[in-house]
């Protein structure tokens, strides 16, 4: 049985217990709302006993509005750039700086390779776009029912934990995708989009999604309904496309769970953001809650090469007003291939984004940190803030840029003199609260 049919059942399984503790709440509460199918477990049973040379075990998380919510990293190989190698130190960077879960968005080079030698190694749930593999050496136009089977069984069987599935993309929406700016930037709905308007047929991936969801289950992989009508720029958000296509996820998150399979639905893209909280609550009605699971959104797009700060700022509403999984955005969007450096930066501009939202939610616990931290500054604990910081290794190396003692109680923004804690603890500890107020 899938996480979702044993908590359907009343059961807890151990996945659920561990989802509990890495979020200090009470196991029942994993179990209801994953039977509620607004939580999701994505676990591979293959991922789950380990995998491949490297023998990764997955270290289970949920994705839920009940729990914090989390990041995504996208890696992988292009036609032109990078190696299986490269792309390992990726994870490894993903990891270290707090990815997740992880996505192989290979389209270069042994895309079988890569996924395994990937799949070796995470220790965190990974994900994938079978529809790359499937047209590997053959146009898009050559795609069958039998060959996307075929690669969605294969990927499952190696142990991919959750995959994007374009089915929502139908060939009624192609017009209303001609009607924008950029029209359609998801390299899947692209080509599905192309596959469509070649045969004259309806999207493969909807009508094959009954025998899509039950590959699935077979493996317990978490469905990702992608958007393959996200919109690319502002212009085109929030327009009759991108709507009509989610009123197709809705109707698929629920044959999903009829089927047994966890899901949840991906979401914009290039949002303004006045439009946000409206985009997260009109998903959450039309998918019944199922957890959302967004890129960015971008808020503007005039700032390539800083598009991990533009996006950032999205997410950070986007995950409070009703996102649970956050997909980062590098530096390179819409530029390069991510490198190792843009990996890092976009793995820490998210987290912020997700811890932001966290505290901003009230979530128990989640101000914690921040007040340890603000302690440790009061009291000029520079070892102690290092120990706290997310990334400590940055932060000490700002400090021993300047000639400043260790144990100083100032730093070289304002030195000794005009240090406003310093000249705040003499003058607070000298207040006389009892002597009467001078009118």
């Amino acid at each position: 049985m899938t996480q979702y049919e044993e908590a359907r059942a009343g059961r807890i399984t151990p996945e659920m217990q561990r989802v509990a503790q890495r979020e200090g709440i009470d196991a029942e509460t994993v179990r209801a709302e994953t039977a509620a199918g607004r939580l999701v477990i994505p676990a591979n049973r293959r991922h789950l006993a380990g995998v491949g040379d490297g023998g990764a075990k997955l270290d289970v998380c949920g994705i839920g509005r009940a729990l914090t919510a989390k990041i995504n990293a996208n890696i992988g190989t292009s036609p032109v750039s990078s190696c299986k190698e490269q792309e390992l130190l990726k994870l490894d960077l993903a990891l270290r700086y707090g990815a997740d879960a992880v996505m192989d968005l290979s389209t270069g080079g042994d895309l079988d390779e890569t996924r395994r030698h990937l799949l070796a190694h995470a220790t965190v749930p990974l994900g994938t776009v079978p529809i790359y593999s499937m047209i590997v050496d053959r146009p898009i136009e050559e795609l069958s029912v039998d060959g996307i089977l075929e690669a969605i069984a294969h990927q499952a069987d190696q142990g991919v934990d959750f995959f994007t599935i374009h089915a929502g993309i139908r060939r009624a929406h192609l017009p209303l995708a001609r009607k924008r700016k950029m029209g359609i930037v998801s390299r899947g709905g692209s080509l599905l989009a192309k596959w469509m308007v070649h045969h004259g047929r309806e999207n493969p991936m909807y009508e094959a999604f009954d025998e899509i969801s039950a590959i699935l289950r077979e493996h317990d992989v978490t469905y990702s309904l992608g958007d393959g009508l996200r919109p690319g720029c502002l212009a085109d958000a929030s327009d009759e496309a991108q709507f009509a296509e989610l009123d197709t996820l809705g109707e698929l998150v629920q044959r999903a769970r009829d089927a047994g399979v966890q899901v949840m639905v991906e979401g914009p893209g290039h949002v303004p953001f006045d439009q946000i909280e409206r985009n997260m609550k009109r998903q959450e009605a039309v998918c019944d809650g199922a957890p959302f699971y967004v890129l960015g959104p971008v808020v503007t797009d005039v700032f390539p090469g800083y598009d991990h700060i533009t996006s950032a700022i999205g997410a950070t509403a986007a995950a409070f007003h009703g996102a649970s999984f956050l997909c980062y955005v590098t530096p390179a969007e819409h530029l390069a291939l991510p490198r190792p450096e843009d990996v890092r930066r976009g793995c820490v501009a998210y987290k912020i984004a997700a811890h932001a939202a966290d505290v901003a939610r009230g979530l128990p616990g989640a101000r914690d940190w921040d007040d340890r931290i603000a302690e440790a500054r009061a009291n000029f604990d520079w070892a102690r803030q290092f120990d706290l910081a997310f990334d400590g290794e940055a932060a000490r190396s700002f400090r021993e840029e300047d000639d400043v003692d260790a144990e100083a109680d100032y730093c070289s923004m304002c030195g000794r003199d005009w240090c406003a804690m310093r000249i705040s603890k003499e003058a607070l500890g000298e207040f006389d609260d009892s002597s009467p107020t001078t009118p």
